[in-house]
């Protein structure tokens, strides 16, 4: 259990950039193959893994191309823990105005696609009115919890991880002594 641990906090960028990556898979596939389009909120929270995914890529493509030994850099897990951090906010800011205990922003009542032909079409009469998704409206929810609840949670993991991952022992860290 001790070597797992060693290895995902010396290599925490990397398990990071996949991390990202599967949420920002997950949110596309919902939007793609469920039909459920997304809110001004829930794109602020996709901007959130797409700064972990760039931060995640380039600490650990350093770590490779100058053959760290001691993982990838410290710093760029206490950047991890920031931003993720950031995207617990914004998603406990968004599940806490889907239930109802604050009011979202005016600005959260728009989202979805929105394209120059679509609006041509609507205009002229012969289009649909594009889907508009409303912040405050849970559109997906498994166990009790919605979309941006999910998404708090895992935000907050992610964070934890990463001031693990900047805090790792100091044997964890130091090169290894061959004699």
């Amino acid at each position: 259990m001790i070597g797992l641990y060693r290895l995902v906090t010396r290599w925490w960028t990397a398990f990071a950039l996949a991390a990202s990556l599967a949420m920002l898979g997950a949110a596309h596939a919902f939007e793609r193959f469920a039909g459920l389009a997304p809110c001004n909120l829930c794109l602020k929270q996709r901007e959130v893994f797409w700064g972990a995914a760039a931060i995640s890529l380039i600490a650990t493509l350093w770590a490779l191309v100058s053959r760290a030994s001691r993982g990838t850099p410290r710093i760029a897990a206490f950047l991890l823990a920031a931003v993720f951090a950031t995207g617990a906010i914004t998603a406990g800011f968004h599940a806490g105005g889907e239930l109802k205990w604050w009011d979202l922003p005016a600005a959260c009542a728009a989202g979805g696609d929105i394209s120059l032909e679509g609006l041509t079409s609507l205009a002229l009469g012969v289009g649909t009115a594009p889907k508009v998704a409303m912040c405050d409206a849970v559109s997906w929810s498994w166990l009790g919890v919605s979309m941006a609840g999910w998404n708090f949670l895992i935000s907050v993991a992610l964070a934890v991880f990463s001031l693990l991952a900047a805090k790792r022992p100091k044997d964890a860290r130091a090169p290894r002594n061959v004699d």
